[in-house]
């Protein structure tokens, strides 16, 4: 079987035009009133509703097969919670030199979201890697980031005037928890479903995080977010994410050598390790900052383009490597697994 194709030029994924093209749309022509709340109601139900569907779609019964390799999984989740919060604590110098204090608090926010699932998988295969446990660490990097991307959210950014407060923790219970744990207790009667009209509920989920942009961008544009980013600073912070991105891809690679992994193992710890999820972090980003919202997700939608792009081409150079991973088949990628956008 074919692996998965990927262009060879480096990619702009689809989604993102999409969403900065929801971006222009809030900018133009903002939510105001009724309308935004109209807008926030149907926001939080659509949050609600897209964590329900993470939590029917995901296998309980692969994630706990995958333990079997904990040691690849511990060093994935020790990469996405510890050492990218770490970095993004250290980021603090920055202010007000390079970054502004909200652009910090984005960028803070970023490194505490989980990594991603679809495009884990894809570069991993691609690069000839381990991909069940790109899957398996992936899953568990997003069900771990259900309860942990919260906490230190509260830890390092509760008392920093970002919106976030303590009753953030009762709305993350409430809109994402809740509705997750909902859909794993039932997906014994609606998995099926779910698997057979995975392509329509992809869409709802695209729908969805795009209704919540819009929502979050309008209330921003009523605030003046724009007059608060100058190009300078936008430049700024995409230089500083660069270098984020460039010291996480060389850790968990060299990392993963110190630790004895093969070429495989390192291959998934590179890429699930590295990245970070822009459809899980963006309804956080929501339910954690409220009207904050616009800026704190801005660091995090500029950081997963990025990703994409230079993981994509790190991943052809890998595939090219001499070195033969071990019986990796690309039908690990797609059998009994939700196929989503290289958005997660």
């Amino acid at each position: 079987m074919k692996r998965p194709h990927w262009p060879s030029w480096m990619p702009i994924d689809p989604y993102i035009v999409l969403l900065l093209g929801t971006v222009g749309l809030a900018a133009l022509f903002p939510a105001r009133g009724t309308g935004a709340d109209v807008a926030s109601g149907a926001s939080t139900a659509a949050i609600a509703f897209l964590f329900f569907l993470y939590g029917a779609r995901l296998s309980t019964r692969e994630a706990l097969d995958g333990l079997r390799h904990w040691r690849l999984h511990t060093a994935v989740l020790a990469c996405t919670f510890v050492v990218f919060p770490v970095l993004g604590t250290g980021a603090r110098a920055l202010v007000p030199a390079l970054l502004t204090h909200p652009l910090y608090q984005g960028l803070l926010f970023l490194t505490l979201v989980p990594s991603t699932i679809q495009s884990s998988i894809a570069f991993t295969s691609i690069a000839r890697g381990n991909v069940p446990a790109a899957i398996c660490a992936g899953s568990f990097s997003s069900l771990a980031g259900i309860v942990l991307t919260p906490l230190l959210a509260a830890a390092l950014l509760g008392g920093s005037g970002g919106g976030f407060s303590a009753d953030s923790l009762v709305k993350i219970v409430l809109q994402l928890l809740v509705p997750f744990l909902a859909g794993q207790l039932a997906r014994r009667w609606i998995g099926a479903f779910v698997a057979r009209h995975k392509k329509v509920l992809g869409l709802v989920d695209r729908g969805s995080i795009l209704l919540v942009v819009y929502t979050a961008f309008s209330e921003g544009m009523t605030q003046g977010m724009w007059h608060q980013v100058s190009p300078a600073r936008l430049a700024a912070l995409l230089a500083v994410e660069a270098v984020l991105l460039a010291v996480m891809l060389a850790l968990t690679w060299y990392g993963g050598k110190a630790l004895g992994f093969g070429r495989a193992d390192r291959i998934a710890i590179q890429f699930a390790g590295s990245k970070k999820s822009l459809a899980s972090g963006l309804p956080m980003a929501s339910v954690l900052f409220g009207a904050h919202a616009s800026l704190a997700v801005l660091p995090l939608m500029l950081f997963h383009q990025m990703q994409l792009m230079v993981c994509a081409v790190i991943a052809k150079r890998r595939a090219r490597d001499p070195e033969e991973a071990p019986g990796i088949s690309a039908a690990h990628l797609v059998q009994g697994q939700p196929q989503h956008s290289v958005l997660r």
